[in-house]
């Protein structure tokens, strides 16, 4: 079937929900949901905020319902198939695509080489002390107290020097302990891939056009923004797959810039136009369907900012609220926490859009019922705080 050379905003969601692998079917519990969601998303990005659930768990629960997370750990961490690296923000990506970031592994070398020269003795340190292939978190790899402290986060000049050959490839994480990395030398964790260097312009092809299978519809501020890339560079590989057939330039109803004018998009040849695509989910903060807030606002008219940092008494709907996507439409947000102590999911916060269906409250409590036996609570507790009314308390 020919491609559409324009899309109305409703297409629009539909084609972007799709390609992120949404669908209608009910949600039911498979041995191994994370394969499908992988491809689909083709990174999944890491966030140390655990107070409702680590948020790389949430793109598969929110597409495929329950499923065990020590499954997904397994898969990530110890399965050999995945390896984490600045693929957006810090993100688990397929093993073999790692090489398709040495591009940016060479940038962090140019841009730090400075900053090298003046860790020269830690770098040092590090290479050495994992030189016996033992993987190794920072406080085993530090040999004195952190006295000097550097402009980062406060990090030990040992960190700095870690996380530096972390950026440039020479050292990966090996997996996590209480969400600490543990670092080995690339060379001895991942032989197959660590001396593999794609061209620049070659690899950024490759990563544009994962990227808009991914998103389905996007423009070049979205494309770019996938796996951060420059805009000129982004360009630049979105007009090879254009030549190419991969990239079919289209129009999507109200996508204009600030002179009223359309504003170019690219639909990916083997994107699907769903007739018919009203899922319901929670998403984590950092899902692709919300990350670039730009194009959430722009697709689903739905302005959303995370308020973690924000000052308290200045939060407009809470400190992490999650996205709620009823019938398609970005609609609401829940501001979630996990109380353990008590067995509870805890509704700090409820709050929905003006166009928010009737039925948003019912849909909402139906996946907090979900997300609560998910994560082995007994029950949800709603604070009365929001414009969504929700139970003020009920059984998972």
């Amino acid at each position: 079937m020919a491609s559409p050379d324009s899309l109305s905003i409703a297409q629009a969601r539909r084609v972007a929900l799709a390609a992120q692998g949404f669908s209608n079917r009910a949600r039911r519990f498979t041995r191994a949901p994370f394969d499908a969601a992988l491809d689909r998303l083709h990174v999944l990005q890491i966030d140390s905020v655990n107070v409702f659930a680590r948020s790389h768990y949430l793109p598969v629960f929110s597409r495929h319902g329950a499923y065990e997370t020590a499954q997904l750990d397994g898969a990530l961490w110890t399965s050999g198939a995945f390896t984490e690296y600045w693929a957006h923000e810090a993100a688990f990506i397929r093993l073999e695509d790692r090489p398709l970031f040495a591009w940016r592994m060479a940038d962090f070398e140019a841009r730090y080489a400075e900053r090298a020269e003046g860790l020269a003795d830690e770098l040092r340190q590090v290479r050495e002390m994992l030189a016996d292939g033992a993987p190794r978190r920072v406080r085993e790899l530090e040999t004195q107290q952190r006295e000097r402290r550097g402009p980062w986060w406060d990090w030990s000049d040992t960190k700095r020097a870690v996380e530096l050959l972390f950026a440039t490839g020479e050292v990966v994480s090996v997996g996590r302990e209480q969400f600490e990395r543990r670092y080995a030398l690339a060379e001895h964790a991942i032989p197959e891939v660590a001396g593999v260097r794609m061209p620049r312009a070659e690899a950024q092809r490759a990563l544009i056009e994962r990227a808009s299978a991914s998103l389905g519809v996007a423009t070049l501020a979205d494309l770019a923004d996938y796996h951060r890339m420059s805009a000129r560079e982004a360009a630049a590989a979105i007009r090879d797959g254009e030549d190419e057939g991969v990239l079919i330039p289209v129009q999507v109803e109200g996508w204009t810039n600030s002179r009223g004018t359309p504003v170019a998009a690219w639909l990916h040849r083997d994107a699907q136009v769903p007739s018919r695509l009203a899922p319901n989910a929670l998403l984590t903060p950092f899902d692709p369907v919300v990350w670039f807030r730009p194009r959430a606002e722009r697709l689903f008219d739905f302005h959303y900012r995370i308020e973690i940092y924000t000052p308290k008494e200045k939060r407009q709907y809470g400190y992490y609220c999650l996205p709620l996507l009823i019938q398609g439409r970005l609609v609401g947000r829940l501001d979630l926490k996990a109380d353990r102590r008590a067995q509870a999911l805890l509704v700090q916060a409820a709050w929905q859009e003006a166009a928010a269906p009737p039925h948003t409250a019912e849909a909402a409590v139906a996946l907090l019922r979900e997300a609560a036996v998910w994560q082995g609570l007994d029950e949800v507790r709603a604070a009365p705080v929001g414009n969504l009314p929700l139970p003020e308390r009920f059984a998972a």
